[in-house]
């Protein structure tokens, strides 16, 4: 077995760059590249991609990134470890093994990893939703997905038996650079201090180019170099689950302390009771300590038994927004973009339109702090007015009577759009582990 291993972290959501990977994958001398690209509700998206399309249902941006980096990863050895799949792994995993046939790579062994999909489970029960105490079946047919966030050890299972390419679809992100650990140090799934520090190394890697000093910049605060040539970290993992942090030399951005503690803090409810699938991990006594330039050490992750139940992500459709937007600018613009605001929302009520909710805000001045005296008169604003509503026809009124404003007044608007979209939003649901159970299949190129 080996002392240490080198875990690139390649994407940190669906829509991140793709050149930070294919540099890990030619210059950073890792032995695995990370792809963590399925955010809470690209699942119940991609479900619905399935629903339109069997073969679809898997992250649009998978056949652009592994025609990037599948021939530097072949050539240098390295295992892509990936949830890429999202609603449809074997599918992903057939299309991946149909790209390095188109590549030349012949002999790479995919594995699609299976059984995170529980919508059947969840309709067939009788279990509550976390966020509200409502049973599962007050969702009825909105309800789109139903996905239990497996653990490490089928991926790490899918590398024991030789796979070059690992593609899921619902696990913790964590999981995604534990499992690797998993296989190659023979890690057992009680050694729950090792389980946790592997926990802070996969929650460290799991954002890429955040801690690389990507979300962490602040000019003239926290000043980081070299952001639009942002590279994206490399974990060196030791045996005993020591872990340095670093990236390829002369790429952009930065790694200290202060980056990775940010990062370590990220999405964390309790430090000392970070609920996995594989492990209730302890990050308060971690240990982030630089070792010279883009280079530090992080120690002290500890571990107690994992939780019985698998946190489910219910994805559903929530409603439809419709929303429309046009700027106003020069003098008085505040005033005519407010005056905007007034007419719309009088036009709305009129109508009778059929909304649950409506947001109206002008950009730049209250759209996030709230309504409240001008500091200063500014120069121009983008009025936004957004409406909730349970049918898409009542959320296109919205955005049509923005529009109208064009000629309809006050003067000078310009840059009119307008939009309706289906909402679907997620909540949890905690099922018991066994409920859940992962297999493998494999593709070969």
């Amino acid at each position: 077995m080996k002392k240490s291993i080198r875990i690139g972290g390649g994407a940190g959501y669906s829509g991140d760059r793709i050149e930070p990977a294919v540099e890990l994958a030619e210059k950073g001398g890792i032995d695995y590249l990370v792809f963590e690209c399925l955010a809470e509700r690209t699942i119940a998206l991609a479900q619905q991609a399935r629903m339109k399309d069997p073969d679809a249902g898997y992250d649009p941006l998978l056949e652009a990134r592994m025609l990037a980096v599948l021939p530097a990863c072949a050539r240098n050895g390295i295992r892509i470890v990936t949830n890429m799949g999202a609603a449809n792994p074997a599918a992903a995993a057939a299309k991946v093994r149909d790209i390095a046939r188109s590549l030349g790579l012949g002999g790479l062994k995919v594995a699609a990893i299976t059984g995170d999909d529980v919508l059947a489970t969840l309709r067939d029960g009788d279990y509550l939703i976390e966020d509200n105490g409502a049973p599962v079946s007050s969702l009825g047919e909105r309800m789109l997905s139903a996905n239990a966030y497996l653990g490490a050890r089928p991926l790490a299972d899918a590398l024991a038996a030789g796979a070059d390419i690992v593609i899921t679809g619902r696990v913790a992100d964590p999981a995604l650079v534990l499992a690797p650990l998993l296989h190659e140090f023979g890690w057992g799934m009680e050694d729950w201090d090792l389980l946790g520090q592997g926990t802070v190394a996969g929650h460290l890697l799991e954002c890429a180019g955040q801690v690389c000093g990507g979300y962490y910049a602040d000019p003239g605060v926290k000043d980081v170099p070299g952001l639009a040539r942002l590279g994206f970290p490399i974990g060196e993992v030791s045996r005993d689950g020591t872990l340095v942090l670093t990236k390829v030399a002369g790429s952009g951005g930065m790694i200290t302390a202060g980056t990775c503690k940010e990062q370590l803090l990220y999405e964390i409810h309790d430090p000392a009771c970070y609920l996995t699938p594989d492990v209730v991990a302890d990050f308060s006594e971690v240990s982030i300590v630089e070792d010279g330039p883009d280079r530090v050490i992080v120690r002290g992750g500890r571990g107690r038994p994992r939780p019985p139940t698998l946190k489910v992500s219910v994805g559903y459709v929530d409603s439809y927004i419709g929303e429309g937007q046009i700027s106003y600018a020069g003098p008085g613009a505040a005033a005519r973009g407010q005056l905007a605001i007034d007419i719309v929302e009088e036009r709305l009520r009129i109508r009778g339109a059929e909304l649950s909710e409506v947001r109206s805000e002008l950009i730049g001045v209250n759209a996030i702090f709230g309504r409240g005296p001008l500091r200063h008169e500014p120069d121009e604003v983008r009025v936004r007015i957004a409406g909730r509503a349970d049918s898409l026809a009542q959320a296109t009124v919205v955005g049509n009577e923005v529009e109208a404003l064009y000629t309809c007044g006050p003067a000078g608007g310009g840059g009119a759009t307008r939009s309706a979209r289906q909402i679907v939003a997620v909540m949890s649901v905690l099922l018991p582990r066994e409920l859940a159970q992962a297999s493998i299949h494999f593709e070969e190129s």
